[in-house]
């Protein structure tokens, strides 16, 4: 379940956190890695994706019902993957013990169950009673299933460990399972996940202060993990009208729900600090759902998001948007043809991938912003250029757009030249330093063998 989602090269949808597993791997992200996607819509419901295509949106109950069927599509999966790769490691998702959705599980130990699999459990120090977990964990479990329990990991432990071994030792008293290590705490810079993020919290002091405006159901908040590595760059998420006031840029960022969202912009009239912030030209910059919605309207006829048939937009492009039922899945790139906040540069080369369900029409006094490879145009941008927005996720990802608008404020600011690596060096580096905290603090010659690897 998750809302921060990829599309891989033949257009499958998927969650980032299994594109950053395969990444770490060193392989190619495969839809098979991520099988059944959930994509929450409301406290109720998901839509639901299948082997990267949307199958349909389901209430949690109406959800349940489709279990068989969707373990049907895991099992083959599970048998494409296994046909290729020596080890598979299954992630589950929330808790193995629990008891009351066990009939139709198809994540936890129901899974373990149908492929044979040996389990180990990990537990969050961080949020407190880590031995409670894990032993509450174990004892709720089946018998058969608590021989699939093969070792527990301790993760996110901050302090001097010695502090905890104790523990560790009288644990053994109740629970005979080996600890296969304790992990660090540790400031990693990779994708993360959107129900464990930190990042929403974070106020980190930078001269350059990117404000993403924290939407309800803010989608693919992974477009802004390579500006978190800049060293002098601060990503803050913002609702509060003061903290418009404090950034260089306004970005409004994709949504899984974008009637929604700008709904609840409007109720809180965060729209005014968004028009306030452009009056005082502070550049604002959509991206996806955020794109959509600086248009004059949006229109959804078929009510593919909600029963409004449409809602104002924030009018500051003249642009209309019409939710379409089909969703487009696809990597694309191509190169500014028209450069926004007088950026420099005649052709600034972007990349990314589009995940939409909307179609865009430009008005009078809006350029295109991109025209793509395929010889199609993408996003828009006012005359002024301090208004602009694309479709493409992870579009700050490609070194060229990403130091155009960063080299911008670097500039205005009287900044050094920042960094030059490409964000694939950086996630490279990122995966060494979390593989190095692995070696380092888990029993890697054990997990081998439970694994299976001689």
């Amino acid at each position: 379940m998750a809302l921060n989602s990829f599309v891989t090269v033949n257009g499958k949808e998927m969650g980032r956190a299994q594109v950053v597993q395969a990444e770490a791997a060193r392989i190619a992200p495969m839809v098979e890695m991520n099988p059944v996607l959930l994509k929450p819509t409301s406290d109720m419901g998901s839509q639901v994706v299948v082997n990267g295509e949307v199958y349909m949106n389901l209430s949690a109950s109406d959800y349940y019902k489709n279990k068989k069927y969707l373990m049907g599509e895991v099992k083959k999966s599970y048998k494409v993957l296994d046909d290729q790769f020596e080890v598979i490691v299954i992630e589950g998702a929330g808790s193995p013990a629990e008891i009351n959705l066990r009939k139709n599980d198809i994540v936890n130990m129901g899974l373990a169950e149908e492929v044979d699999s040996p389990v180990v459990l990990i537990g969050d120090i961080d949020k407190g009673g880590v031995f409670a977990s894990i032993y509450g964990t174990y004892k709720l479990l089946s018998e058969a299933e608590q021989h699939r329990i093969k070792g527990y990991i301790i993760n996110k432990f901050r302090g001097d460990v010695k502090l905890l071994e104790p523990g560790i030792e009288m644990f053994k008293e109740h629970l005979d399972i080996p600890c296969l290590g304790v992990v660090p705490w540790s400031d990693i810079r990779v994708d993360d996940e959107d129900s464990v993020t930190d990042r929403f919290s974070k106020k980190e002091e930078a001269p350059i202060v990117i404000g993403v405006v924290r939407l309800p159901y803010l989608s693919n908040f992974t477009d802004f993990t390579v500006l978190d590595m800049e060293s002098d760059v601060s990503v803050r998420y913002i609702i509060d009208p003061e903290e418009f006031d404090e950034v260089d840029m306004v970005v409004i960022p994709g949504s899984k729900s974008t009637i929604k969202d700008l709904e609840y912009l409007i109720d809180k009239n965060v729209d005014q600090s968004i028009r306030r912030a452009h009056k005082k030209n502070i550049p604002i910059m959509g991206i996806c759902g955020g794109y959509q919605m600086l248009g004059t309207t949006i229109s959804d006829p078929n009510h593919v998001e909600t029963e409004a048939d449409h809602i104002d937009g924030l009018g500051l492009l003249h642009m209309t948007t019409v939710m379409a039922e089909e969703k487009h899945t696809v990597q694309s790139e191509g190169q500014l043809i028209k450069q926004p906040m007088g950026l420099s540069g005649t052709e600034l080369q972007v990349k990314g991938y589009e995940i939409h369900m909307g179609i865009t029409t430009l008005e009078e006094g809006v350029k295109p912003l991109i025209q793509l490879s395929d010889g199609h145009f993408d996003g828009a941008v006012n005359e002024a250029g301090d208004v602009f927005g694309t479709y493409l996720h992870g579009v700050f990802d490609h070194n060229s757009f990403r130091q155009a608008v960063l080299g911008k404020f670097r500039s205005e600011k009287g900044l050094t030249t920042g960094n030059q690596k490409t964000y694939d060096q950086l996630k490279e580096e990122a995966y060494d330093a979390l593989a190095d905290i692995a070696r380092k603090h888990l029993n890697i010659e054990m997990i081998k063998e439970i694994a299976g690897l001689k």
